[in-house]
């Protein structure tokens, strides 16, 4: 005969019917980020400015030639391991360069260069592609409006969605910090 149990719940039920119950809100939890994520935009925009006390051609020099990229870029400073390689180009559209690194592998490729509106380029990442520039607006005073974006899409739903929600977080702090090294290497040429 089986032993009675108080209440007549059988040994290990009640720690049963608490695993079942964790089991259930995991489910629900799992199926929720989804729904959730099925509905997140999968294409996304991140855009920096500053203004910068030097006209658009002097900034050209340091954007417009990957060569002097090191000058300013803030990526090796958020990973030392980076390694660039740049491409036969270096000025101009058809300008490469490619990059490994702990953080990440990629390449850009410019496809517009004008010493007066600025660069745009393609970027390939780990993650995906990206259309990205950096643009000079002339100001009266004689100062420049500078403004990095990037913009593309994740292509996937839910998780494509959840990284859309981040990538401001992510490349926003990179982009302000590019801009200030940009500013002061610019401003300090003067």
């Amino acid at each position: 005969m089986a032993k009675a149990t108080k209440q007549g719940i059988k040994p290990g039920g009640h720690r049963m019917k608490i695993l079942r119950t964790i089991l259930s809100v995991i489910v629900i939890l799992i199926v929720l980020l989804v729904v959730v994520g099925l509905f997140l935009p999968t294409s996304y925009t991140v855009e920096r400015s500053i203004v910068i006390d030097a006209p658009p051609t002097q900034i050209h020099e340091y954007v417009g030639d990957l060569n002097n990229w090191d000058t300013w870029e803030p990526f090796r400073e958020g990973d030392p391991t980076i390694v660039i390689t740049h491409g036969e180009k270096t000025k101009g559209v058809g300008a490469t360069q490619s990059w490994v690194g702990e953080s990440g592998d990629g390449a850009l490729t410019f496809t517009k260069d004008s010493p007066v509106e600025g660069i745009e380029y393609d970027l390939v990442f780990d993650q995906g592609t990206s259309e990205s520039a950096i643009k000079y607006s002339p100001l009266e005073d004689g100062d420049t409006e500078v403004t990095w974006t990037m913009s593309g899409d994740m292509g996937t739903p839910v998780i494509g969605g959840y990284f859309v929600l981040m990538m401001d977080s992510m490349v926003g702090g990179m982009f302000d910090k590019g801009l200030s090294n940009l500013k002061s290497t610019v401003e300090g040429e003067s």
